[in-house]
């Protein structure tokens, strides 16, 4: 169901070009971690979590269990990459499990889990998530068993791979990366007489809000975006870079400031005056079915889209603010759980390698909209064709190489910031709170938690 919102005021109206190859993400430069933690619920690793295991004197397990969520609509895809491992390593099965519809439960159901044991040996691994991991030391550097392996890991994206590193060690590997991109309905585009492409700024997309109503149905709006927890405050990021703010500077709150607020008027004008979003339940199903005619959304949602849409769907990079801009990356990378036997990170290893291999990760993408993993596969043949066929592919990669930015501290770093900026922004979209009331509530709820779970670890 679409709610619709009208807005207050008009819209406000580059960021610097970064190698795809070069990018240095926020994680790459993040904060210097304890080696060990004493935190409630956490597990005890192996010697695997300080390098202390002979890899070559391990028999790999004849068993393991991966838990997901199937990011994009993925369960076939990744039923088809076991397949493809069980046959390449007839030694080992892999039990898939459905362990949560989303990144969020997944966690909250490994959370739990590790004060039980009973573990996955395998974990989807969010941007959010995997640092409280860390924190907690559930899971275990791949640095040395990929080593072991021979996993040539100078070839994963660099952006991607550098998300994990900390301490000189890497706590996961890239799985299903992702940035927003801008979808719009090219067909409406046509016949609202607009430019066959994305708007360049937000300030222009306003400009092009009654055109667009012309085509729309009544209790239909030219953009329509998704709320709920790891989505509103990913999507936000864009809007708060645009107007020149940020959510921290370090893990110093900034959100009390002039071009922050500025961002949270931005949000309330957008859903509360100007007629131009609305708020969708599921905006991408809402832009399959023309009630909206653009959305923001994960590039793993492009295959999706690309299926159920009617028409011809067009991508673009996210629009900029009057400060410029920038696209955060996201999705999750899988991490292996430090108290699991060798024999089993082992194994585990041993597929998370596989299924991120050149090939591999290149099948992936095709069949989801997910952005490859390793650089050999972003240029491959495999991936050439997908961009010559269906040029939306194509996006994706571009933006992040040349408008990615490094995330805000505190969103991905911060354990429960996710949810407190997501509700500030709820109540700034839906309830039309004031802004500067919404970030003050959310400052002091982040703060709060950075000196109980992050700065004693530090």
């Amino acid at each position: 169901m679409t709610h619709h919102r009208t807005t207050r005021r008009a819209l406000a109206g580059p960021a610097a070009l970064v190698a795809l190859g070069t990018l240095a993400l926020a994680a790459c430069s993040g904060p210097s971690v304890a080696p060990e933690t004493d935190t409630v619920g956490a597990t005890t690793g192996t010697d695997a979590a300080d390098g202390g295991v002979d890899w070559s004197q391990v028999e790999p397990a004849s068993e393991i269990t991966w838990w997901s969520n199937h990011p994009g609509a993925s369960k076939e895809v990744e039923e088809e990459l076991i397949r493809r491992f069980e046959e390449a390593n007839p030694g080992i099965s892999v039990n898939l499990v459905t362990a949560g519809a989303n990144y969020d439960e997944i966690a909250q159901r490994f959370q739990a889990a590790s004060q039980s044991g009973d573990l996955p040996d395998l974990v989807i691994s969010s941007d959010v998530w995997w640092f409280r991991y860390h924190l907690n030391d559930q899971i275990m550097p791949v640095d040395d068993v990929f080593e072991h392996l021979g996993v040539d890991t100078e070839d994963y994206v660099p952006a991607l791979y550098g998300d994990y590193e900390y301490d000189g060690q890497h706590w996961a590997a890239p799985y299903a990366r992702s940035t927003p991109l801008f979808y719009y309905n090219k067909d409406m585009w046509a016949a609202a007489g607009l430019p066959d492409r994305g708007p360049e700024t937000w300030a222009e997309f306003a400009q092009w809000t009654d055109a667009l109503r012309t085509q729309l149905p009544a209790d239909g709006a030219p953009f329509g975006l998704s709320l709920g927890t790891s989505w509103s405050a990913w999507w936000f990021e864009n809007m708060i870079w645009g107007q020149g703010g940020q959510y921290s500077d370090g893990f110093d709150m900034t959100l009390g400031t002039d071009e922050a607020l500025a961002a949270g008027e931005f949000v309330s004008d957008l859903f509360h005056t100007s007629g131009l979003a609305t708020v969708s339940t599921d905006s991408a199903a809402d832009f399959a079915a023309g009630v909206i005619g653009s959305t923001i959304g994960s590039t793993g949602s492009l295959k999706g889209i690309l299926d159920a849409a009617t028409f011809e769907v067009g991508t673009a990079y996210l629009p900029d603010g009057p400060a410029g801009g920038g696209v955060p990356t996201g999705g999750t990378g899988l991490a292996i759980p430090s108290s699991r036997s060798p024999e089993q990170q082992l194994a585990a290893a041993m597929f998370l390698a596989f299924i991120t291999d050149t090939e591999n990760t290149a099948y992936f993408s095709q069949n989801t909209g997910y952005m490859p993993v390793r650089t050999s596969a972003v240029e491959s043949d495999a991936m050439k064709a997908v961009y010559a066929a269906t040029p939306q592919f194509r996006t994706a990669v571009d933006q992040l190489g040349e408008k990615a930015r490094s995330q805000d501290y505190v969103r991905v770093f911060v354990p429960g910031a996710d949810q407190i900026l997501t509700t500030a922004i709820e109540q700034i979209a839906l309830e039309d709170m004031d802004p500067a009331t919404a970030f003050e509530q959310a400052t002091s709820a982040i703060e709060v938690a950075y000196r109980e779970n992050v700065e004693p670890y530090l």
